[in-house]
């Protein structure tokens, strides 16, 4: 079970981090990441991190702006969004895959309940 937090409302260039809490499964079998859609979109990969925390993946479009990290100890993953803009509004999903981390939102097997991000300029 994947349990996301930390959405809200925020200005143009503020920042948010967003925490997931894992539980139900070894977290540490697990690559863990951040998607998110918007209404009448298909949901678009965000940030994964490996099961060890190392190797970490980004969508280009974010341009460095966010940042993923795990805490194994805690079973948790979380997102550090800085620099934030209106088109960064969505919702924001954490969820978990097996094997090597990707980037595909068809990798991911399990799902959180989504937490809403919004970006007023």
């Amino acid at each position: 079970q994947l349990q996301a937090s930390g959405g809200g409302s925020v200005q143009a260039g503020g920042s948010l981090r967003l925490s997931c809490a894992a539980s139900g499964r070894a977290f540490t079998t697990l690559f863990m990441g951040w998607l998110r859609q918007v209404p009448g979109k298909d949901r678009e990969f965000v940030a994964a991190i490996s099961q060890t925390g190392g190797p970490t993946y980004y969508s280009d479009s974010l341009e460095g702006r966010f940042t993923i990290s795990r805490d194994n100890a805690k079973n948790a993953v979380y997102l550090r969004m800085d620099s934030l803009k209106p088109e960064d509004t969505a919702v924001y999903y954490c969820a978990a895959g097996s094997g090597s981390a990707r980037r595909s939102p068809g990798a991911f097997e399990y799902w959180g309940q989504g937490t809403q991000v919004t970006v007023s300029s």
